[in-house]
Formats: C-alpha cells, structure tokens, sequence
C-alpha cells in the first residue's frame, strides 16, 4: 500500500512541472494544485527538453537521483516508529527562564520543528531576546532559489530591530565602543539560532552597515529610540537595502563577493513576532503567516489571523501593484498568478532581478562572477519595464494579548498549504488536550492482568503512545499525512516521507513551525501572564 502511494504521489508531482525556458536556465512555473512552487530552477544539463512535445515534456537524466518511474523504486517502507522518528528528527521545545530587568519574559516556552523538501532546506528560524531592551523575537523565514538569502536575513534582521528600538543613551554607547575599539555591549541573547553561520568571514562587512544604521539613528536625536511599530517596518526595509548595496559596492574579497552575490540574487519571505510583555507585533513580508488560537468565554475556539498572505489572491496586494506601475502594466503585472509570471510572493527580500533595472543587473553580473557556479538566476521577465516590482516593506500588525489567547502559530506555507487556519487551530486544541491527559491516574486498587490488558488497550485505541509531544510535529505530521477529508492516512504519511529529494519538492514545500503553547506558561507567584486564565 504504501508502495502504491508513493507510486502515485510520484507520477502525479511530475506530471504537474510546466517548464518555461528563460535565457541559459530553465524556470519551473507550476507545481501541484496545493503547493505552489515558489521558485524552482533546472540546469540544462541535468534536462533534456522535448521540443516536439505538445505539452513541453522533458526527460531526467543523472543530475536526478532516480530516473526510473517503476513501482519498484519505492518499496521502501516505514514503521510507524520510523516515521516518528523522522518527523521528530527537527523539533525541538524550549524553556524560556530568564528575566530583563526583573520583569519575567511573558513568553516562557516554544515548540518549534521543520521538516525539508528542498535538499538542502531553504527555510530558516529563530528566537533570541533584546538583551538592551525588552522584549523577545521569533522569526520564520522561508528561502527561494537557494537558501542563502533566508540565512542571511536570519542572522542579521533581529540586530537591525534590537538596535532600532535602543534608546540614544545607548547607541552612544555602542558607537563610543567602536570608536575606542572595545567590546561591544551585548545586543541579542539567542534562544534558538538560526544554525552556523556561513558567513563567519565577512561579519565585519555586516557590522559596518549596521553601524551605519544606528549612526543614522543617533542623528535624529530620539531619546527612547523608533517605537515598535517604526522598527519593525525600518528593519526590514534597511537590511533589504543593505543586501542590495553590499554587492554593488567593489568588494575585493572573493568570498564576501560570492556570498554576498548569492544573497542578493536568492529570495526569502520573512515573518517577525516582537512580543512584548501584552503587547504583540507582527511584521510579514511575503506568504508566510501567523496566527492566535483564542478561546472563547463559551469555550468555543475560534482563529485570530495576524497577517495576510502577499501574493496575487490578496486584493489589497494586487491595488498596491497597480498604484506603483504605469497602467498599461496592468495586465502583466500577475500572470499565472505570480509576479510578473515567475514569483509567487509579492513581497520578498533580496531577488533584486525583480528590484534592479536591467542595466544595473548587467553590471554587476560582469564583474567576472561564475554565475554558472554561483546557480544565479538570470531570466529577465518579458514585461520587465518599471521595477522595482518587488519590496521587502512589512505590513506590521498590532494585538494587545488578552487571556482568551492561548497560543502563538508562526509558519512557513509550506504548512499553510496544507492546512489552512482553522485546522491548525483545531489540530493544536486536539493536541493540548490530549498532551494534558496523557499521563493518567494510577488505580488505588491492585492491578489484575485483565484490568492491565483493558488498560493497555484503551491506550492503543486512542493512540497515546504514540502521541508527539511537540506540538510544531503534530502539525506537521497531519499536514503531510491527512487525506482531502482531513483524515490522517499512515500510508500517505509514510509515502510523503519516502519521496526521493528530487521528487518531494514537486510535491510539498520546505515546512517550518513554530509555536507557543499558552497552556503550557508556568506563571510565577503575583505575575499575571498572557495566554495563561
């Protein structure tokens, strides 16, 4: 059976790829009908493109590890504990402790897991505190035509925000330190790190804008430093400017240069939740999404979205498009509901072959680059006259936390095409409630082997010994394994799991979940918390 699926699974993902040319590489514009591809590129050597064919086919050759459409490819097949395992393999639960200024954090644990289509994964996260200022950051930052960018942009977005919302007193203190040569003051505290930094050479390249950045804040003179709001919006918008500008300045060094070449020409979309004692920001560019799942005084639950998606089925984005292009562009600003046909986010960082002029573009690349090497993305739209079409401007949302909020959903689209709000809301309830029970009451009374085996049994109808303990995994266990019915098959799941690198990402995205249960806060004596009754 699962051999079956995956069989199935298989034929029908490949089956969905359109191949559109575009100058030296070719651009895979369609996926299947629940997950969108977002960008996807193919070298020519690893294609053979049919140009007899009516429906532009084309053939794999050895750049794919499997080539064979036999059933026998996949009968490879998992336990129930295997599959576990691997969907266990990325999670991770964390216990946030710590105080700033004697106030204790209003969040105290998240739950977080990812699971990879595109090898390597493109998605990124993190989680760190404002060491200067209060308050604690969670990011979820979805990578497109490489992962370089989604990197980049988690390493260095948190710095940008911490410094904003940095009174003057202490930007002073920051530059004084770096005019006298001495140790900086600590900005962030991470709680969970986006991984090793590949940029380990060229962090002085990187510290020198942000310098830049809050010698222009101490200009203005502020004395308490942007409000959030300000600082959410400026961040973003400062670092996409920043990661435009370092390769376009002449850089010497051939890594930074790569590096930095890389960034720019790779995308991610990003969403950022500042929270903040009650008070809740968020900043998304792009598709990915948060939400609240909030009970009522009826208890009934219901889901308090946080942001809207930027793509072409958001109409307020498609207004906003049209306002800052010539009329005649109206009808090719989306085609194929995508930007300008090949990206499916209408904001985005980096991808500056979306934001820079043509001219600007050619420069840059001729500087002796080996884009071939470097996997630059190349193609020019058709209709490419008046960029920039894409920017990395956050909407910023506010929600002051009441107790009927009981947790905290922040995730990549991978899951929101899977899922859509309220069966997230209503798959974390379910998984709360059952992660509550778990443990059940001892019997007073001696135990007989009849009683044992009733009890045993009761266990295995109702699955609590399988039963994750992540919540993140949960998620991502019934996105990937639920039927259309929204019903969980372990033969789906096991297929999803067995898909070959290069077929799984014709089929589902990258996923990335990040969570914080309320129900889960363990508040101190006379302090009263958000999510917690």
């Amino acid at each position: 059976m699962s051999s079956t699926a995956s069989y199935r699974i298989f034929n029908f993902a490949r089956n969905r790829i359109a191949v559109l040319r575009g100058g030296r590489r070719l651009y895979s514009r369609a996926a299947t009908s629940r997950n969108q591809v977002k960008w996807r590129l193919f070298s020519p050597a690893s294609l053979a493109v049919n140009d007899s064919s009516p429906h532009g086919g084309f053939a794999l050759r050895k750049a794919y590890r499997h080539t064979s459409t036999e059933e026998e490819d996949f009968h490879l097949q998992l336990s129930p504990e295997q599959v576990s395992d691997l969907l266990r393999a990325g999670e991770s639960s964390h216990k946030v402790l710590d105080f700033n200024s004697g106030v204790p954090n209003s969040v105290l644990r998240f739950e977080s897991n990812q699971l990879a289509a595109n090898s390597p994964v493109e998605d990124r996260q993190g989680v760190a505190s404002c060491v200067q200022t209060r308050g604690t950051m969670f990011g979820i930052f979805d990578g497109h035509g490489g992962h370089a960018c989604a990197q980049a942009v988690s390493e260095r977005l948190f710095y940008y925000m911490a410094v904003s919302l940095m009174s003057h007193k202490t930007l002073e203190q920051m530059e004084e330190a770096m005019e006298n040569m001495k140790p900086l003051l600590p900005i962030l505290q991470w709680l969970k790190h986006p991984g090793d930094s590949i940029y380990k050479d060229i962090t002085s390249v990187h510290l020198d804008h942000l310098r830049v950045y809050w010698q222009e804040l101490l200009d203005l003179h502020m004395e308490t430093g942007l409000s959030t709001e300000e600082a959410l919006m400026y961040s973003f918008q400062r670092l996409d400017s920043d990661i435009s500008l370092e390769i376009q300045a002449p850089l010497e060094d051939e890594v930074t240069k790569n590096l930095s070449l890389q960034v720019a020409f790779s995308g991610a979309t990003a969403c950022m939740a500042h929270v903040d004692g009650v008070h809740l920001h968020i900043a998304n560019a792009g598709d990915c999404r948060a939400i609240l799942g909030v009970q009522g005084d009826n208890g009934a639950w219901s889901c308090l979205p946080l942001t809207c998606d930027h793509n072409a089925w958001n109409e307020a984005e498609l207004s906003r498009l049209k306002r800052e292009h010539p009329e005649s562009e109206d009808r090719t600003l989306i085609i194929d509901d995508r930007l300008l046909g090949v990206l499916l986010p209408c904001r985005a960082f980096g991808d500056v072959q979306l934001k820079w002029s043509k001219e600007l573009q050619r420069n840059v690349l001729e500087r002796g680059f080996d884009t071939e090497a470097l996997n630059i993305y190349q193609f020019t739209p058709p209709h490419y006259h008046t960029p920039p079409y894409l920017t990395a401007k956050p909407e910023v949302t506010y929600h002051r936390l009441r107790p009927q909020d009981k947790f905290l959903v922040l995730a990549s689209d991978g899951l929101w095409d899977m899922l859509d709000n309220e069966d997230v809301v209503r798959l974390v309830v379910g998984h709360l409630s059952k992660v509550g029970h778990q443990k059940p009451a001892l019997d007073q009374r001696p135990a007989n082997l009849g009683h044992m085996q009733s009890l045993l049994l009761q266990r295995k109808a109702s699955g609590l010994h399988a039963a994750d303990q992540n919540a993140a995994t949960h998620l991502i266990r019934h996105a990937i394994g639920s039927n259309e019915y929204g019903e969980m098959e372990p033969e789906r799941l096991a297929a999803m799991l067995t898909l070959p690198e290069d077929v799984a990402r014709m089929y589902r995205d990258d996923i990335t979940v990040m969570l914080n249960p309320g129900s889960s806060l363990e508040p101190y004596p006379g302090v009263t918390y958000p999510g917690v009754d």
